[in-house]
């Protein structure tokens, strides 16, 4: 057995010896972090070779060895002082991007126009991070959902000129969610060293009037809104997969008895009699979710300056963890048209600056919403009595 083990080995070793050439990524036999895959005779085998350009395959003597992780392999190629130095200028190069050096906000700033009923401000990128219930001062439950604002920032202004001349609307792009640049094109991250930022997750697009301009570099927070105010929240909704009518179109299924078999899910009959086709728009079993949702008029129940969060009324679109586009209501032209004036008249334009020194509570509530901190019952004394 030994003999024959011997001389299948030779074979495979010279049949592969091109192979073996040119591929310059496998160790040498001496190495000893690679292990000799010879579990018996019958695993060595013939040069086999492609179906159709006939390149033969390298014969895989050898394999990493798996009982080493990449922690073992990073602590014996570089020392603990590599690695906290390596750490270190990362982390200096990533504030220097944000320092008044290369960060475009050390120019004289963009001049700053009064708002208008035909102004349209930018939006914020936000992060959905849970749900939780609220109350009002009626004792009434509230569900509201909580977004957060994470390290955004303005990426690049288009004026109108530049975005599109029909559409009278500039553009802005945002970042969202700052990154590691290992992994990321050189084009990518070219984009975000003009901006004097580091490089972002997401990035998106706003539509917005010439006055609402800002600067590339300017931070955006959660007090760019106020309680009370309507928004639009723009996102993927969760993905769901291929599901049938019942959990896709909401469809009652059939009987479970009195001669029905096997359709009790089923979607029946499709009503196409002298058609001889399927309608275009039948409701159908198929792919459910994973497609943008906009749901329209959340009112801002409260917002939190220190850590960035809105709690949005209701639900929105997407799993948590999944980035969501907040923007002013587009109901302030139609359903609240009454209230435009006096809730984006109040909102900060075009937007709100942190170094302006605009001393906020950490807290910012609606004048509906119930706090704990307040007492919940006040006893007022009788008229006439002490």
């Amino acid at each position: 057995a030994d003999e024959m083990a011997a001389s299948m080995l030779g074979r495979a070793l010279q049949n592969s010896r091109q192979t073996w050439a040119n591929c310059g990524k496998y160790a040498s036999m001496e190495t000893p972090q690679w292990a000799l895959c010879l579990p018996a005779a019958t695993t060595i085998l013939p040069c086999r070779t492609t179906r159709r350009a006939g390149v033969p395959y390298p014969e895989r003597l050898y394999v990493p060895d798996t009982t080493r992780t990449d922690q073992d392999r990073q602590a014996e190629e570089l020392t603990p002082e590599n690695m906290a130095h390596i750490q270190e200028s990362y982390k200096d190069d990533e504030e220097s991007l944000t320092q008044a050096r290369l960060c475009p906000l050390k120019d004289e700033p963009w001049p700053r126009h009064a708002w208008t009923p035909d102004s349209r401000r930018t939006g914020v990128l936000a992060t959905k991070i849970g749900m939780m219930p609220m109350w009002n001062k009626r004792g009434e439950r509230l569900t509201v959902t909580l977004l957060q604002v994470q390290d955004c920032h303005v990426i690049k202004y288009n004026s109108i000129e530049e975005n599109d001349p029909n559409k009278k609307r500039a553009l802005l792009t945002l970042g969202h969610r700052t990154c590691s640049p290992f992994y990321l094109s050189e084009e990518y991250l070219r984009t975000f060293e003009k901006a004097g930022v580091p490089p972002k997750r997401k990035v998106a697009y706003f539509n917005i009037t010439q006055d609402a301009a800002l600067k590339p570099g300017t931070p955006l927070y959660a007090a760019h809104f106020r309680p009370g105010q309507y928004v639009d929240v723009y996102g993927k909704s969760i993905d769901k997969g291929f599901q049938g009518v019942m959990k896709r179109h909401g469809f009652k299924g059939q009987p479970a008895s009195h001669g029905q078999t096997k359709t009790r899910r089923r979607p029946g009959a499709v009503g196409t009699a002298g058609h001889g086709r399927i309608l275009p728009g039948t409701k159908m079993p198929g792919p459910m979710g994973n497609v943008v949702r906009y749901t329209r008029g959340l009112k801002i129940w409260r917002i939190n300056t220190k850590h960035n969060i809105l709690y949005v009324n209701g639900q929105v679109p997407g799993h948590n963890d999944g980035w969501v586009k907040v923007y002013d209501s587009i109901l302030y032209r139609s359903k609240h048209r009454k209230q435009a004036h006096y809730h984006l008249g109040s909102l900060p334009f075009p937007t709100y600056f942190q170094e302006e020194g605009e001393d906020l509570e950490e807290d910012l509530y609606d004048d509906e919403v119930f706090r704990f901190d307040q007492p919940s019952i006040v006893f007022q004394p009788a008229e006439g009595k002490k």
